[in-house]
């Protein structure tokens, strides 16, 4: 009961957190896609100390938190069609598809997340956005992506504990 509590706390306090990481999206322009990578490598901390059990809980309250009070719904949408990536890296990692299929989810996501602001959702000011940008630099901004989210999985598979002595 008390291992219990304490991953309870745990991630309580961490999920606490990333609403105050979400919450700061608006403050810098380009942390509408900064926050939700940092929010993701949070819940990297979850997952290797609590488990994925906690991890998807975690994932599921943050989401709607920030959906519900993030002041930068596209950070927050990115985090609700993104986050879930630190939990399933692990399986990823061990099939043969390897970067194949890793950059298959996160553009498949991506295209599918803005497909529903602009369409669904009525968030006409993103597809003007885009539309101002041309489509060179949009694919651009595409490709810039990709380079993130390549270094976001380098860095989630890091090893960040200390080595033994022996």
């Amino acid at each position: 009961m008390r291992n219990e509590a304490k991953i309870m706390a745990l991630c309580g306090v961490l999920a606490a957190l990333a609403l105050v990481i979400m919450a700061m999206g608006t403050l810098i322009p380009v942390a509408t896609f900064v926050c939700p990578m940092l929010c993701m490598m949070i819940l990297q901390i979850v997952v290797k100390t609590c488990g994925s059990r906690a991890a998807w809980a975690w994932y599921g309250a943050v989401s709607i938190l920030s959906l519900l009070l993030a002041p930068d719904k596209e950070a927050a949408a990115v985090f609700v069609f993104l986050g879930y990536y630190p939990i399933l890296k692990p399986r990823l990692d061990r099939m043969k598809f390897g970067w194949a299929g890793k950059l298959l989810l996160f553009n498949g996501a991506i295209l599918l997340m803005y497909w529903i602001l602009m369409n669904l959702l009525g968030m006409g000011e993103i597809a003007a956005e885009y539309a101002e940008m041309g489509a060179v630099l949009t694919a651009v901004m595409l490709i810039l992506g990709n380079v993130t989210f390549f270094l976001l999985d380098m860095i989630l598979g890091r090893n960040w504990g200390r080595k033994g002595r022996g």
